[in-house]
């Protein structure tokens, strides 16, 4: 990225989010990445096998697999102080290492993969991958493990397909099998690589949770570095957001609830894992932080009361080129400001409450507000919103930033969008 980067508040929030997405090549990563960064901030990293201090004035982290949770708790924090919760996930559509994953025929090595969530399938043609995630060793401990540029999904010469550009579908078992070298697999082992990068053995290796990840970084272009370019912006960007308005909110932090960053994993494929917004993740968490204040049952329950959740994830952009895939009156653009997200159907958990609490928070950080909602024939996606408010029975709003290409393995968002999100959740955090 140019150093012309910098020369903004903006340009440099999009320059730190570059590095942040580099860094998360899987949500084992980007959960480490937030610890580790916040750790740096002076946070205390928790580990949820040991008992926990008292909460009063803490700043806390603890991590489980793909997720992890911060906070930060007033001096002033009694046993029904409510919680400000900023929520979102750390994993992207794409492809998943499946077991005995080294193939190949024909004099190629491949790596036989399996689909995760809904990528954009088109999108991973023709790019250079990496592979990431976490290896569990023979004694039971974890490692991560991140390679450079290894594999590619070539497409068909327009050659050998002459109606290529009317009819582009891949078959999703015999088509999506990236290369990554050449050879026999007898005589090889994908395993091998990830290994290495690791420092261990690969004979130690006793299971994996292994996906692919762009290996391009991100960047900035277009008619004043107005656009921001990157693979996993759903939800990295997010998560970025979250990550800068805490580590910016906690110092100094006198408001009357406590500020909370919840990352999830799984969200794209259910939620519905421990480590998923649909298991007891954040109930746990925030049930032990009840119990550091000494609350009993009623006060937990007054707490929710007082609480909020503000559920953040990508959402469409108006499409030049598509717009009659949107609704033709709510049209939120890329530059214009971060978006609140709106379904009749609850798809979204933004109500008439949500929605003017959101209005006072963006009003507040002197940011700007789009609406999103979805074309009646076009039936939107969900969030971990709705998970949330039905979870805890926390009051949630949905929100996000508009983006084009969403799960592309490259997806576009405004520049300016990011660095006001992250304004808006520093003013939701300090009150």
């Amino acid at each position: 990225m140019p150093s012309r980067s910098a020369a903004t508040p903006a340009l440099a929030h999009a320059e730190d989010l570059a590095a942040f997405v580099e860094a998360s090549p899987s949500s084992f990563h980007a959960a480490a990445q937030v610890a580790d960064r916040l750790e740096r901030s002076g946070f205390t990293r928790l580990s949820e096998g040991d008992s926990w201090p008292t909460a009063v004035g803490g700043r806390f982290v603890v991590v489980r697999d793909g997720a992890t949770i911060a906070w930060v708790v007033p001096a002033n924090a009694s046993a029904a102080t409510g919680v400000r919760v900023f929520g979102a996930h750390s994993d992207s559509p794409g492809f998943k290492l499946k077991p005995k994953p080294t193939t190949g025929r024909l004099g190629w090595l491949q790596a036989g993969v399996e689909i995760y969530g809904g990528p954009l399938l088109n999108s991973w043609l023709d790019r250079e991958l990496r592979l990431a995630g976490r290896l569990v060793l023979d004694d039971g401990t974890s490692v991560l493990t991140a390679t450079g540029p290894l594999l590619r999904l070539p497409q068909l010469a327009i050659h050998l397909d002459r109606e290529v550009n009317d009819h582009l579908a891949l078959d999703k078992q015999s088509q999506t099998q990236p290369v990554w070298g050449l050879g026999e697999s007898e005589s090889a082992d994908i395993l091998d690589e990830l290994a290495r990068e690791a420092g261990v053995s690969a004979g130690r290796i006793r299971g994996y949770d292994i996906v692919t990840a762009d290996a391009a970084r991100g960047a900035t272009f277009g008619r004043d570095d107005v656009f921001f370019a990157s693979g996993r912006l759903d939800d990295l960007a997010s998560v970025h957001a979250g990550l800068v308005a805490i580590e910016r909110a906690a110092d100094g932090f006198d408001a009357d609830h406590i500020a909370m960053l919840a990352v999830f994993d799984h969200e794209e494929v259910g939620s519905g894992t421990r480590s998923g917004a649909a298991g007891p993740f954040l109930s746990d968490v925030l049930e032990r932080i009840w119990l550091s204040l000494g609350a009993d049952r009623e006060e937990q329950m007054r707490s929710l009361t007082a609480s909020w959740c503000v559920s953040s994830d990508v959402g469409h952009s108006v499409h030049p080129n598509y717009a009659d895939k949107h609704d033709p009156v709510v049209q939120p653009v890329l530059g214009s400001g971060p978006i609140l997200k709106i379904n009749a159907n609850q798809r979204y958990a933004t109500d008439a409450a949500g929605a003017a609490a959101w209005s006072g928070w963006c009003a507040a950080a002197g940011v700007a507000s789009q609406e999103f909602v979805s074309h009646n024939a076009v039936p939107c996606g969900s969030t971990i919103g709705p998970i949330t408010a039905t979870r805890l029975g926390i009051r949630t709003v949905d929100v996000g930033i508009p983006i084009l290409s969403m799960h592309s393995a490259r997806e576009l968002a405004g520049v300016s969008d990011l660095w006001d999100l992250t304004r808006v959740a520093e003013e939701y955090f300090r009150g």
